[in-house]
Parts: structure tokens; sequence; C-alpha cells
């Protein structure tokens, strides 16, 4: 099949990859050259200069880019993919955004006889690399089903969701529960080393039971030795969890904990770790 897949960051540029492992004909846009030429020469395929040139007779585009803005530019810009898409193409789009431009966007495809799929994914750079993503997708039925084969190429789970902004919906119920979960986890580390205790055997005994988390199993040990260089940034954690607020606001939802969270994570910032994995929150225990 002819793909396109558009932002080559750390979750794009593996992804692309294993559409191209898999023997479909990929095209790549990046917003930096060389990180296009780069994959390229890794993984072969294409690349070219501008979101719409890549997009071209795809029949499937892929994008991940950074938020609402950067979506909107390479969807609808000068040179953005709706200028290029052919008719019955579809993208799909995996970067967390709101799902207001969801919508948007979806409508839009509609009406130029293209088609639209919110596919915000969880798993992290690691779940990228080893094609164990997990994908939640909104929008038309039969046009997830038509693209799930392809996603499955760098997924262990999609679901669909139901109407357009589902996906993006279903991220943000993602990003809730992990803010708690390691907030949870970072005090227990705390209390734990502060007690005396073995944190290896403390771990080993409580993750086989109610309080076993994938945070826990995942980042208890980097956790430990205070590395926090492993995963998803706390700047883009922030990112989410504004968007996570701006659509509480809209439907009344109350997050007085994750508020908190995101404070804590305001904090992670100003202490020079906006760029540390989202486990940081760590860091600020025991310093006051």
């Amino acid at each position: 099949m002819k793909l396109a897949f558009i932002g080559l960051g750390v979750m794009g540029y593996p992804m692309a990859g294993h559409l191209q492992k898999a023997g479909h004909n990929v095209t790549v846009y990046n917003r930096t050259t060389e990180k296009a030429e780069k994959w390229v020469k890794e993984y072969g395929g294409n690349y070219k200069i501008t979101p719409a040139a890549a997009s071209k007779e795809a029949e499937i585009i892929f994008s991940c880019v950074g938020n609402d803005d950067d979506l909107r530019a390479v969807a609808i810009g000068d040179n953005g993919i709706f200028n290029a898409m052919s008719k019955g193409a579809i993208l799909v789009d995996h970067t967390t955004v709101s799902a207001q431009i969801s919508r948007e966007l979806n409508e839009l495809a509609d009406s130029k006889g293209y088609h639209f799929l919110d596919a915000p994914v969880s798993g992290g750079q690691a779940g990228a690399q080893n094609a164990l993503l997990t994908i939640m997708v909104g929008g038309n039925e039969k046009i997830y089903q038509k693209a799930k084969p392809i996603m499955d190429h760098f997924a262990q789970k999609t679901k669909y969701m139901g109407a357009s902004g589902n996906g993006q919906l279903t991220k943000m119920v993602n990003q809730i529960c992990i803010a708690g979960l390691v907030q949870g986890l970072s005090e227990a580390l705390h209390f734990a080393k502060e007690a005396g205790l073995d944190i290896e055997q403390v771990v080993e005994v409580i993750s086989k039971g109610a309080a076993g988390s994938w945070q826990m199993t995942n980042r208890h040990e980097t956790m430990a030795k205070g590395e926090f260089e492993h995963g998803f940034a706390v700047d883009w954690m922030r990112k989410d969890l504004a968007i996570v607020k701006d659509e509480a606001a809209q439907n009344g939802a109350e997050l007085p904990i994750m508020n908190i969270i995101d404070q804590y994570y305001a904090e992670i910032q100003k202490m020079g770790g906006g760029r540390y994995d989202t486990s940081s929150l760590l860091m600020r225990l025991g310093k006051k």
C-alpha cells in the first residue's frame, strides 16, 4: 500500500519504520529535512519537503506532530496534507491534541471527500520502537476497519472508541490515570526509602498484588536511581494535561488530584526537569 507519514519525532520515526519494514511504500515528511534523509537511509522509502508532496497519491497518511497548531499547519496549511489528498484517502492522526480540532478536521475532510481518524497512542517511545503501542480511535468505524491492519504494524492494541474526537477523549482519560499513578508511586518509593526498606524487595512483593501497575514494573528501578530520561517528557505531559483541563472546563468534570499533580509538574519544570520523564515527580519529594 502507498502510505505517507508526517512527523518523524521520537514516536513517528520508528512507527514509520515499521510500516516500511512491513513492505509498504512509505513517503515521509519532517520539518527538519536531515531527519527525513536519515530515515530514508535507514529504512528506504522516500521523503518530500512538504506535507502535501508526501501525501500525494497516498492511500493512508499518518501524522504524529506536536500540538493543535502543528497539526493544523501540516493538515490545512499552505502546503498541507488536505491540499494534495486523493478522494477517499484517509488521514490518521496519532498526535495528542484537543477533541475539538479532531472534529474540525473530520468535518473538513468529509466536505472534501477525504476521511479522518483521531488516533492518539499510548506506550511511549519504547512502545513505538517495539511495535507495542495502544491506539484509541475516533471517527467512522468502516474507515477505522480499513486502517486498522496498517496500524497493527506498530500497535499491540487498537480500539474503536466511537465518534470523531472520542479517541482524543480516551487519551485524556489515559493521561489522568498516569498522572495519579506516577504521583502515588513517587510517594510510595519516597516513603519506603525514608523507612529504611529495601525498595527492590518492597516492589517485588507489592507489584504482585493490588498495588501493581505498569509504572511500578517499568519505572521503579530508574526512579530509585534518580534516573529520569526513560520516557514521556514532563513538558509534553503538561501540554496534555492542559488539553484535559480545557475539556473538563467544558464538560464539567472535576479533577482535583490531577490539577494538583499538574502543578507538581510545573515545579519540576522550574527545577530544570522539563525534558525529564514523567516519573521525575519523585524529584520534588524530600526537598523541603
